[in-house]
């Protein structure tokens, strides 16, 4: 693997770029997608530079993983809803844009899933509902 360290979700990481973020502990990081194919559209990383899920040692992925059960829950509450899409892809060929290890949790049904990357959202809503997201973590 031949991690790129300047890909956006490394400068969140360092704090090169702002997020809105939700939860964070030494091994993971959750944010709000400022793209969401749903309100609530959030995004968990590791901190370990791993570009896919074969590249992340089994200690950091169950770090990662708890986060992921950690803000699931927090998204059915805060948002009300009873289901949570989660998205992870494999490298470019399978729709990869960000190559950075991410989990991709949107509070909505399969058949309502809008397009990622279509459109920014409302930063005041995305930032007021991330708020709310991690008062509850």
């Amino acid at each position: 693997m031949n991690y790129d360290t300047d890909n956006i979700f490394a400068k969140i990481l360092r704090g090169d770029i702002p997020a809105f973020k939700v939860y964070e502990d030494d091994y993971s990081l959750a944010f709000m997608d400022i793209m969401p194919q749903a309100e609530g559209h959030t995004l968990v990383i590791p901190k370990f530079e791993a570009e896919t899920l074969l590249d992340i040692p089994a200690e950091h992925l169950i770090h990662t993983m708890t986060t992921v059960q950690k803000v699931i829950s927090a998204l059915k509450s805060t948002l009300g809803v009873e289901g949570v899409i989660m998205m992870q892809l494999n490298g470019q060929a399978a729709g990869q844009t960000v190559p950075h290890l991410h989990f991709h949790l949107i509070p909505t049904h399969l058949s309502q899933l809008q397009r990622h990357g279509a459109e920014q959202g409302d930063m005041a809503k995305i930032k007021a509902l991330s708020e709310k997201i991690r008062a509850v973590l």
